[in-house]
């Protein structure tokens, strides 16, 4: 007999639309739902790895698990080295540069002549390539929890957030300067066990994608007041 598919799955917000995705590919989760704190969960031909998202990436290309679910805001902060199979078209949440809104005339031309532009986030990588891409010095300011009081306190210029409505930005006074990326839930999977079990991970992938093209039956995000 084959061994269990390891599969790592997102804790917090991306959960219950995780779970309704994986239902929809036909595969068990009454385990999932009643699984108490356990964080390795047998289910048949599956071996569910419970893990934070920031770690996922990392389950996933050292082949703890042969592939896993999350977000692509974590993958391109993370830059792991995994194979992306399927965009799952939930979570859909956005990377982007804000500013204090009465600071938006200054135009980002502007700012390349006036040296080092403070820019705080919690997500250093995805900030740096970006502002390297664009041509602009920045010096990057790395955060723990929410980015948007830095520019009100006069640690920053600019923030690097992640969001999806802007509400929060608006409540603090900040406004969309660009959009660096749209992200939503991905497959992922590890390029080994890719090769070595192509035909349950691409049938996994295809069924999901699938599922995600027909408009999903997911919640709604949890993180659409942000």
């Amino acid at each position: 007999m084959s061994r269990p598919l390891r599969l790592a799955l997102p804790q917090g917000t991306l959960w219950e639309e995780t779970l309704v995705a994986l239902e929809a590919a036909g595969l068990a989760t009454g385990a999932l739902r009643d699984g108490g704190r356990r964080l390795v969960i047998e289910a048949g031909a599956v071996r569910y790895i419970l893990a934070r998202p920031s770690d996922i990436p990392t389950y996933v290309a050292h082949g703890a698990a042969d592939a896993g679910i999350v977000g692509k805001d974590v993958l391109l902060e993370s830059d792991a080295d995994v194979l992306e199979l399927a965009d799952l078209r939930y979570g859909r949440c956005r990377f982007v540069v804000a500013a204090p809104a009465d600071t938006l005339d200054r135009s980002l031309d502007e700012y390349r002549h006036l040296g080092s532009l403070e820019v705080a986030t919690k997500y250093p990588r995805v900030a740096a390539e970006h502002f390297q891409r664009r041509g602009i010095q920045v010096e990057i300011i790395k955060l723990g929890g929410s980015a948007e009081v830095a520019p009100q306190v006069g640690l920053a210029d600019w923030i690097v957030d992640l969001v999806a409505t802007g509400r929060t930005l608006a409540e603090n006074r900040l406004a969309v300067v660009e959009e660096i990326a749209t992200c939503t839930a991905r497959l992922v999977a590890n390029r080994v066990a890719y090769a070595r079990d192509r035909e349950r991970i691409a049938t996994l992938a295809r069924k999901l994608e699938d599922w995600a093209s027909r408009g999903g039956s997911a919640p709604s995000d949890p993180r659409s007041s942000r």
